[in-house]
């Protein structure tokens, strides 16, 4: 992970009120779980998440973080578009579900 992305992902965790997982900074710590089971953490995923737009729909072109919480859901319950979108629709749908999208704003590019 770049010193940049870093330095991005713990000043949005510090302005953040909980705490970061044990161990955040070096893939551990709670997450979502690869297929051997083990923790896994891809700063470069929140970083694609806070930036990516989408690119079908009543809101094309709005940031995904952007999207209203009951259109994400709808996709929640419907199922997630093929490939990389819906890999961060799911995430996203994680991350609106317990109110974490404050977490992402500061990893916006301007």
């Amino acid at each position: 992970m770049s010193r940049d992305l870093s330095r991005r992902i713990q000043a949005a965790l510090d302005a953040w009120e909980e705490p970061a997982p044990p161990g955040w900074e070096n893939g551990g710590g709670a997450g979502p779980s690869n297929e051997g089971g083990e923790a896994a953490f891809d700063g470069d995923m929140l970083l694609r998440l806070a930036n990516a737009r989408m690119p079908f729909g009543k809101y094309s072109g709005r940031l995904l973080i952007d999207l209203p919480e009951a259109y994400v859901v709808w996709f929640a319950r419907n199922g997630y578009p093929k490939g990389e979108l819906g890999v961060l629709m799911a995430a996203l749908y994680e991350i609106k579900a317990n109110g974490m999208e404050t977490f992402l704003r500061p990893l916006v590019r301007e």
